[in-house]
């Protein structure tokens, strides 16, 4: 599991920077209101661990670290109120993001109050317990022939528009999950018209045993910069 002692280190060392919610029903309808949150965490670059290159590209994409320091939220608070939020621990609730390991470490951080788990197949279990449904776009993208690379370029093919900046946490989660009903009805409706989740779901792109993994040390590498989550949810029509 070298690919998850990488994503071990990282998230153990360093802080979560934003995390971007998007809502929607199991057919893709936005909630009425307010759709989209950004939650901009509390992080000082002269005295918190960070990558350069990350915080380059959080700054030219309108970030203002000066703002972070001094009015970001409490992750400890945030973490807090998420776990009795109603989001999380609640197989109804289905979690859309794209290549999202690393996204789920800083959340069972902000959960948890602890380091990750020591081993893989440990992170699966903590991870089931807290998301018990997830869907990862770039995995899905895995099964599909002709799609590849971000989140950007996916989106464009697929024709589905950008609102406001990207890199910005709430940006990115809106674009997820507009990307993600575009991509299941293109490529995973079932006989009956339904989206078919079962190809894809509690699966991540380049972790457990899917056929991803072997992706290898390029994925592995990607992600050692990154400190700033985007995440969707989708709630199922049961959901409450």
């Amino acid at each position: 599991d070298f690919h998850y002692k990488s994503l071990k280190v990282n998230v153990d060392l360093l802080k979560i920077i934003q995390l971007g919610l998007s809502f929607a029903d199991e057919d893709g309808n936005f909630a009425k209101g307010c759709p989209c949150w950004q939650f901009n965490f509390t992080f000082n670059i002269n005295g918190d661990m960070f990558a350069q290159d990350s915080i380059d590209l959080l700054v030219g994409s309108g970030i203002s670290f000066d703002d972070h320091a001094a009015r970001g939220i409490d992750p400890l608070r945030f973490g807090e109120l998420l776990m009795v939020s109603g989001l999380v621990l609640d197989e109804r609730v289905k979690w859309v993001s794209f290549h999202s390991g690393y996204d789920y470490g800083y959340l069972l951080k902000l959960l948890t109050t602890k380091e990750l788990p020591s081993d893989e197949k440990s992170f699966f279990e903590t991870l089931k317990l807290y998301f018990p449904t997830i869907y990862d776009i770039k995995y899905m993208t895995s099964l599909c022939d002709g799609h590849f690379g971000g989140l950007q370029k996916l989106a464009d093919a697929l024709k589905c528009q950008r609102v406001g900046a990207e890199h910005q946490a709430g940006s990115d989660s809106l674009l997820t999950m507009t990307t993600y009903f575009a991509l299941s009805k293109a490529k995973f409706l079932s006989a009956d018209g339904k989206i078919d989740e079962s190809r894809y779901r509690n699966e991540l792109y380049g972790y457990g045993s899917n056929h991803t993994v072997r992706k290898g040390n390029a994925h592995a590498q990607m992600h050692l910069s990154s400190s700033s989550s985007a995440l969707s949810i989708g709630n199922g029509s049961n959901a409450d």
